[in-house]
């Protein structure tokens, strides 16, 4: 059985296009999906907000579709897994499904492996 999405999630990696994302920036950084709903905090403040669905079709497809904030009236498509403990996603920022959990240069990929809170 595949462990639940929702809840609150802490990034412990993040990469986009290939570059390594600051722990700073990490550290304050919470995703929480719950009840159709995803919501990315920064520093305790709501920065991105929207609903989201899990395709039943597609095993481990997750779709963004942004409402308020910075991805407003964007829809971002995402891979998902979980490894152990931990729940990696793939955002396709530029609209397209990633096909595996790499980034590169100039592929709009955001990859964020997190730990439950």
């Amino acid at each position: 059985m595949t462990p639940p999405l929702e809840g609150r999630w802490r990034p412990l990696y993040a990469e986009f296009d290939g570059e390594q994302a600051p722990q700073e920036v990490l550290q304050q950084t919470e995703f929480e999906l719950a009840a159709g709903i995803y919501t990315v905090r920064f520093g305790g403040v709501a920065a991105d907000t929207g609903s989201f669905t899990v395709e039943a079709d597609a095993a481990h497809h997750l779709t963004l579709h942004g409402a308020a904030g910075t991805n407003a009236g964007r829809t971002i498509p995402c891979l998902f897994k979980f490894i152990d403990d931990t729940l990696m996603i793939c955002f396709g920022l530029g609209g397209t499904r990633p096909r595996n959990f790499r980034t590169a240069p100039g592929a709009q990929l955001y990859l964020v492996t997190y730990s439950r809170r």
